[in-house]
């Protein structure tokens, strides 16, 4: 089972001006998992194990994000990225992870897990991302 964390590496690669998150810079895609998916803070970068297999309107690595733009919200710093859809999808995945596919190694960010199947069955399968504010935003750092 997938566990939601933010990636170490990811905390590290900040530091290091790894991840560009303005406008186009970078590209991040959110990838899929089963059941399956062990991903958690130790996941480095993007796999393809236990990820959703290619089928229908799946494809491997998942969808790209739209671009963002970082911002403030009193003192935290988020990013916030319009709800990725996959449309007319029909399968179940239990987790996702977003990662860099600019990047090399397709460095990873985070890993949710959807405390559950989530599925949809000929109809859009909409990640319903939280309000991008302080307290909420998908990716925070306070």
């Amino acid at each position: 089972m997938a566990t939601t964390a933010i990636c170490s590496s990811f905390k590290k690669e900040l530091f290091d001006m790894v991840h560009n998150f303005i406008n186009g810079q970078h590209v991040f895609r959110w990838a899929l998992y089963n059941t399956s998916s062990t991903n958690g803070a130790a996941t480095a970068a993007y796999t393809a194990t236990n990820e959703l297999a290619a089928s229908g309107n799946y494809v491997a690595k998942g969808t790209t994000t739209a671009n963002v733009s970082p911002a403030l919200d009193g003192t935290t710093a988020i990013v916030d990225w319009p709800d990725p859809t996959w449309a007319s999808a029909t399968f179940t995945a239990y987790s996702t992870l977003l990662f860099n596919d600019t990047h090399a190694s397709d460095a990873a960010v985070a890993v949710w897990d959807f405390g559950g199947a989530q599925t949809a069955s000929g109809g859009d399968f909409i990640l319903q991302l939280p309000a991008a504010a302080a307290a909420t935003a998908i990716l925070r750092l306070a």
